[in-house]
């Protein structure tokens, strides 16, 4: 390795780090094995399936106070909070393809899209029940 001018910075990668960083790792509980049983080899478990009956939620399909557009409602959620609205509505827009938001506690996404919002929010395990015309 030959040496850097003054001032300058070698560039050259330097010499081999000589020891293992994390050797002293090895020793401590639970670091360094791996998982054994089923799913072994670092594996994330399943989440657990959903509840099965979380409650009914209105779909809906309304133009009213939208000039004219159409949008498509779930309304009536029991017991959820906005985080995970907003993480059923993501679901939602990716799903149909098209935009939606949360506003007033409902999920609105945009179109004629009660096929495709009843079918994420029976695979959440609510009870979508279809309204409007």
């Amino acid at each position: 390795m030959s040496r850097p001018e003054k001032g300058k910075i070698a560039t050259d990668g330097g010499g081999g780090l000589g020891q293992n960083p994390f050797a002293g790792l090895a020793g401590l509980a639970g670091l360094g094995a791996l998982p054994e049983g089923p799913g072994a080899g670092g594996a994330v478990a399943k989440p657990a399936a959903p509840e099965k009956n979380r409650g009914r939620v209105d779909v809906l399909r309304t133009t009213a106070g939208r000039g004219g557009k159409t949008v498509t409602l779930a309304r009536g959620f029991t017991g959820i909070g906005a985080p995970e609205k907003e993480v059923l509505c993501k679901k939602m827009r990716s799903a149909a393809g098209c935009g939606g938001t949360v506003k007033d506690g409902e999920i609105e996404i945009q179109g004629d899209q009660r096929e495709v919002v009843a079918r994420i929010l029976r695979e959440a395990g609510f009870r979508p029940v279809l309204a409007g015309g």
